[in-house]
């Protein structure tokens, strides 16, 4: 269940990743501003683990830059 502060994160990276084929925001805290996010995409097949979270980060970065996110704990995957 998408919870009112993930939807605005869950849709950034609906946007940055359609491809993907696990996609979860998860508050962690109940505060609306610790998050996990889990992605798996095939975007990130070859890609270092540095390259992938910049990928998330580039994606998210209004919210964080705006202090919505202030913890962002960041799991990625490709699919290979």
């Amino acid at each position: 269940m998408v919870g009112v502060a993930t939807a605005p994160l869950e849709t950034l990276l609906h946007a940055a990743f359609p491809e993907a084929t696990e996609l979860s925001v998860d508050d962690r805290t109940g505060g609306g501003d610790h998050f996990q996010v889990v992605v798996t995409s095939p975007r990130f097949n070859g890609l270092s683990l540095l390259e992938q979270h910049r990928l998330v980060n580039e994606a998210l970065a209004d919210p964080l830059r705006d202090g919505t996110i202030h913890e962002l704990r960041i799991r990625t995957r490709g699919t290979e």
